[in-house]
């Protein structure tokens, strides 16, 4: 019997730190669900933008593991941006400049601090995030050119192209992609590298998982990915590079690195674009996750952190 208590006493310290991770997984899970919990498209009204958008402000803030990382939020030219800086040594002259999501209707600079840190801290790089403006205020292509804006800045500062690797999870993906599109039609080099979380890369939908995930993922549904959509593109040809990546040329990409859960609504879109990029002879890892969910790696799970020290050892080397 003494044996059995000191037994139950010893692991009750680890069941404890096990409830109350899966609390603040509930917790988060319920903002996620704010995020993406639109029915119609009356959902773009400012009521429920801000809803939405104060949801991802609260994700920030319950995900962001900020230890051992300097938050320098500064005014870039009148839009906000911040650098997350790791605080040990570290190389300085390789960046990532890291896109966020929310389906081009939310995000900020808070709902970016967690991935942006994991980022800094998987790779040992200073991350620049920024708030490009949102639709359906500021539809396509305000937010491309918010993104070509920074890239400019990066320059301005004295980084090559080389220096610099993108990312992005989601719309933030999908601005990723768009971004390097961009640049390379205007004859410019691309970054060294490119890290693709749960990318968006179809807003015609026209992948089989959009019907055949459609009840697995628990964060992301059909009625968002048109609301967000029609906010963003409005009328325009959804099938155009310039809102649907997927479609454009890849020739000359640089290698890429794609994570998407295997719960995903939106895994057609990562696995389709695996294949586009490997046609054009691009480099491409694409990683399945088994049983997760839309950009999991902003949780505070064990498979969240085994991810982005895959992104880690893929930007190492």
């Amino acid at each position: 019997m003494e044996w059995k208590l000191r037994r139950l006493h010893g692991r009750k310290p680890e069941e404890e730190k096990e409830q109350a991770e899966e609390k603040q997984l509930t917790r988060m899970m319920r903002a996620l669900k704010a995020i993406h919990s639109v029915s119609s498209a009356e959902s773009m009204a400012p009521e429920d933008l801000a809803r939405q958008r104060a949801a991802q402000e609260i994700l920030g803030r319950l995900a962001a593991p900020m230890i051992g990382m300097r938050w320098e939020p500064f005014d870039l030219d009148g839009m906000k941006a911040a650098w997350v800086r790791p605080e040990w040594g570290h190389d300085p002259e390789r960046i990532i400049l890291y896109c966020h999501g929310g389906g081009y209707t939310s995000g900020n600079l808070g709902y970016s601090r967690p991935l942006a840190s994991k980022l800094s801290h998987a790779s040992g790089c200073e991350t620049l995030c920024f708030e490009y403006r949102l639709a359906p205020e500021n539809p396509y292509p305000a937010a491309v050119e918010d993104a070509v804006r920074v890239w400019d800045y990066l320059m301005y500062q004295g980084y090559g192209a080389r220096d610099i690797t993108v990312a992005g999870d989601s719309a933030g993906g999908n601005l990723a992609l768009v971004l390097l599109h961009r640049l390379k039609a205007q004859g410019r080099r691309l970054p060294r590298r490119l890290v693709l979380l749960s990318p968006w890369t179809d807003m015609t939908a026209s992948g089989a998982s959009y019907t055949e995930r459609a009840q697995l993922d628990p964060t992301i549904t059909m009625e968002y990915v048109r609301a967000v959509r029609t906010a963003y593109a409005g009328g325009a040809d959804l099938s155009d590079p310039m809102l649907s990546p997927l479609f454009g040329d890849f020739h000359g990409f640089p290698p890429t690195l794609i994570q998407v859960g295997g719960n995903e609504l939106l895994y057609s879109d990562a696995e389709q674009l695996r294949d586009r990029m490997r046609a054009a002879g691009v480099l491409c890892q694409m990683e399945e996750w088994t049983d997760m969910w839309h950009v999991f790696q902003i949780m505070p799970i064990k498979r969240a952190a085994e991810a982005m020290a895959h992104v880690g050892e893929f930007l190492l080397h």
